[in-house]
């Protein structure tokens, strides 16, 4: 089972991570291309060039159009692609300061409680996605620019938070076994020892 949850999780990673590095050659492109039409519409560029000039502001070279709608559901999508690995690999930022000093059973029941949260949370946040996404299908509701329908970007998001609640589930499902049993089944590596 560990196997399966942890090639989901690795799998929708690598899938936000494809998604970011479009973003970010979009990005840079799209900030070449408006330094790029800035210059041909300098004086510079029409006393030496006009032809060229005229020719690649005709060609429509500058900013790409919508990239900051683009960007913004972009991130949202990798973001959520990107929580079901940091979940189950234990990835998630802690202050352990004071739980070092406990025993490790204790441990093995307060992992259980933070991955209770973790995983109300996730499906809250799954939930709560999937309820807004119905609304935008209802409504209708567009991007300002690109006039793509908003609901495409949350039915993305749902799939991927839906991913990381799943995964949640698991986690406690692990943790409890882990408290149970006093033993650690993932520990705080991410790994299964098994």
């Amino acid at each position: 089972m560990h196997a399966v949850m942890m090639g989901l999780s690795r799998g929708l990673a690598l899938l936000g991570g494809v998604v970011l590095s479009a973003l970010i050659l979009m990005t840079c492109l799209s900030i070449l291309g408006r330094h790029a039409n800035s210059f041909l519409h300098t004086d510079i560029a029409q006393t030496v060039a006009p032809v060229l000039a005229a020719w690649l502001l005709a060609s429509g070279i500058g900013p790409i159009f919508g990239d900051f709608e683009l960007t913004e559901l972009g991130m949202a999508f990798a973001v959520f692609c990107f929580l079901p690995l940091c979940q189950i690999t234990v990835g998630h930022a802690r202050v352990d300061i004071f739980t070092s000093y406990l025993s490790g059973r204790v441990n093995r029941w307060l992992l259980l409680v933070t991955e209770f949260l973790f995983m109300a949370a996730l499906v809250l946040i799954a939930w709560r996605l999937s309820l807004g996404m119905s609304s935008r299908i209802r409504t209708g509701q567009t991007t300002y620019l690109l006039e793509w329908p908003v609901w495409w970007p949350y039915a993305a998001c749902v799939v991927a938070a839906s991913v990381a609640a799943v995964v949640g589930v698991y986690m406690v499902w692990v943790r409890l076994q882990e408290a149970l049993q006093g033993k650690d089944i993932i520990g705080d590596a991410g790994e299964a020892e098994h």
